[in-house]
């Protein structure tokens, strides 16, 4: 298996297409977009910002980078590898977009089990996030594990992707934008969706909230340009000693800041915790251009 390095850039401001240039991507119009130093590109536009500092913190990125990189969430990583490379040819490339990338685990996996398979395709694989801590923290790591891929600022909402150029599209935890997957995508190539199930980290939940919300019924609608594949549930208890990964699974989701005081306070006080992932994994195949 060998890896090729991702080339379908679009200029985010006018969706020409991005040819790179030693240290910078450039468009026909003549925007240009330097690279950084730590080897990753901003393409976020100032003008398309809804923040100063959208996205992930600092501190979030950290504790997610601590609690994926101790193989918590490894069966998942797992699964969506296995997803990614089933029915992929082994003599051609596999273009794969990871859209909501965060510090670039799932990608780093990818390129690792492709890496052990004989007959694994070629990877062209990029990660975007809309903050700029996330993308640092991959890009970082992708030079110190040496698996490459190319890492983007950027927004799912206006992907600074060509269209038609990709067959394989990530949106793991995230929020999916299913017009602008179906642009990005081939006809005939395949989203992955991975969403919390009804008992996704129930016991710490149960810990920080006085009480739980009813489950809402789950979407059976596919959106449309897509067709359902399949849908699979990865379900397994995870046990956690010490304070330290209690603390960074809650940092690393959205119920940190959806917990009141008292609830942030009950789970600091944790030294262990034992809970139930439950994930879905979704294949959508995209049967029509966006």
């Amino acid at each position: 298996m060998s890896n090729t390095p991702f080339q379908a850039l679009a200029c985010p401001l006018d969706g020409d297409v991005l040819h790179q240039s030693g240290g910078t991507w450039r468009c026909g119009v003549g925007h240009s977009f330097d690279i950084a130093r730590q080897g990753y590109v901003n393409l976020l536009p100032v003008q398309k910002k809804r923040s100063h500092d959208p996205g992930d913190s600092k501190e979030m990125v950290a504790a997610r980078q601590r609690f994926l990189n101790a193989g918590h969430y490894r069966p998942v990583a797992d699964a969506v590898s296995r997803s990614v490379l089933s029915g992929a040819v082994p003599s051609g490339t596999l273009s794969c977009l990871d859209a909501g990338c965060g510090e670039g685990y799932y990608l780093r996996e990818l390129a690792e089990a492709a890496a052990g398979e004989e007959d694994a395709p070629s990877l062209a694989l990029l990660g975007v996030d809309i903050s700029k801590w996330a993308v640092l923290a991959a890009a970082r790591q992708g030079r110190q594990t040496g698996q490459p891929a190319s890492w983007v600022v950027g927004s799912n909402a206006n992907l600074p992707v060509q269209s038609g150029t990709l067959d394989r599209v990530l949106c793991l935890f995230g929020f999916p934008v299913y017009p602008e997957f179906a642009r990005v995508l081939k006809p005939g190539g395949v989203l992955l969706l991975v969403e919390a199930g009804p008992d996704h980290l129930r016991e710490l939940r149960e810990v920080i909230y006085p009480s739980l919300k009813p489950e809402r019924a789950e979407q059976s609608e596919v959106p449309e340009s897509f067709t359902l594949l399949g849908t699979d549930t990865l379900r397994y208890a995870l046990e956690l000693e010490g304070a330290e990964p209690v603390a960074d699974l809650l940092a690393m989701t959205p119920h940190l800041h959806r917990a009141s005081a008292e609830g942030r306070e009950k789970a600091a006080a944790l030294s262990s915790l034992t809970v139930t992932v439950e994930v879905r994994v979704s294949r959508l195949e995209c049967v029509a251009a966006g």
